[in-house]
């Protein structure tokens, strides 16, 4: 299923392409720091009619080529190239997050269907003992051993199991589309899987209840946070440079003439060095500045935010799982003492020790202990995909 899902689920696939996106993006930036080459072929036709001086043409053809340098004094392209960096690694960041989200997901919708397939393999089991019950009651009462009572007593608790069964079966398949759905599958897709049995648990008996916090560093949303805070330093430090003058040269070299003959004896060559600054701009660049400064803070109050958030995850992740074994190994025992009242219920009304009434009671005490018990199984896996979650995918 996670292979699988990993491979076909559309928002993992969006959030590669935006990876590779970004990753074109900062190639791009890192350019900037290069001079720039290029060429140019040009003719020009003139006709020109003066009032005074006639009427004259002129042909003009070029071939040339140009180059162009900004010169980073200020370093203005190497935070831009930065803060491209930054913004690259904080989607690589935002694709593991989501990969680790999409196993989470895929997980909990596994451990929901086993539940449900459990529940109504339960469902089904009572609803055969229940009509035996009913066979047995009738008949009893068809001897004149017992009651109408009894007899109607038996069907009602054939007819409320069997009418548990249509709600568990949408249940199913509804949590199969969501898995399918996770998946990048239609619904029609037929789902192959292995089916766990309710006791088959395979997982940690102990966690460390006090987990270093280096382990938070492998969350990818926390480094995705770091990222976009480096990000928005970098964008201060393009805003602040960018007040500055700019110094760009050019070089432009080649050939122009008016007569195609003579071309190639008529080179051209041409080298420009400008200053470019701001004069008035009525406090555009400052207040960009300032904007920047103030998206930087709520940037690193975000990431602190996170990070104190990650620290509650994990604590109330290991609460959780804890108390989900205990109420395992509590449900469990529940359901022991309430098989060994339905035997013994069972065993007295066969003997006219006790009423049919008291093994209906023992039969319903029984059914709840098994889905109960079944459910707590659950909320321990789910309880162990949200504690593997909240690590960054392990510990």
């Amino acid at each position: 299923f996670i292979k699988h899902a990993l491979d076909n689920n559309k928002d993992i696939l969006a959030a590669a392409e935006r990876v590779e996106q970004m990753r074109l993006l900062t190639r791009a930036s890192k350019s900037e720091l290069f001079p720039k080459i290029g060429a140019s072929v040009a003719a020009e036709y003139e006709v020109e009619n003066y009032t005074d001086e006639g009427h004259t043409e002129d042909l003009q053809l070029d071939l040339k080529a140009n180059l162009s340098w900004e010169i980073d004094l200020w370093g203005n392209i190497r935070w831009s190239t930065r803060k491209a960096a930054a913004e690259y690694l904080a989607t690589v960041e935002a694709e593991r997050a989501m990969r680790m989200t999409i196993i989470a997901e895929v997980a909990t919708a596994y451990y929901e269907l086993m539940a449900l397939e459990n529940e109504l393999l339960i469902v089904n089991r009572t609803l055969q003992t229940r009509s035996e019950g009913v066979e047995l009651a009738r008949l009893r009462y068809e001897g004149g051993l017992t009651s109408e009572t009894v007899y109607q007593q038996a069907q009602v608790e054939y007819a409320s199991t069997a009418s548990l069964i249509p709600a568990i079966e949408t249940k199913i398949e509804v949590t199969k589309n969501a898995l399918k759905m996770l998946m990048g599958e239609y619904p029609s897709f037929e789902l192959e899987y292995a089916r766990m049995r309710v006791l088959d648990r395979e997982i940690p008996s102990e966690l460390p209840l006090g987990l270093p916090s280096d382990l938070l560093t492998r969350r990818p949303d926390l480094r995705e946070a770091e990222q976009n805070l480096k990000a928005a330093s970098a964008a201060v430090g393009v805003a602040y440079t960018d007040r500055f003058p700019k110094l760009e040269i050019g070089l432009t070299g080649g050939w122009e003439n008016g007569a195609l003959a003579n071309f190639l004896r008529a080179p051209y060559g041409l080298a420009v060095g400008e200053i470019v600054a701001p004069l008035f701009e009525f406090g555009r660049r400052k207040a960009k500045y300032q904007a920047a400064i103030h998206a930087y803070d709520i940037a690193r109050l975000n990431y602190e935010e996170r990070v104190i958030g990650a620290f509650r995850e994990v604590n109330d992740a290991i609460v959780r799982y804890n108390n989900a074994r205990k109420a395992t190994e509590l449900k469990n025992a529940l359901r022991e003492a309430a098989l060994k009242y339905v035997e013994l219920a069972t065993f007295q009304y066969r003997y006219g020790d006790t009423r049919y009434i008291d093994v209906l009671d023992a039969q319903r005490r029984y059914f709840d202990a098994q889905i109960g018990l079944s459910n707590a199984v659950r909320d321990e896996y789910l309880a162990l995909v949200q504690l593997y979650k909240s690590l960054g995918g392990g510990w």
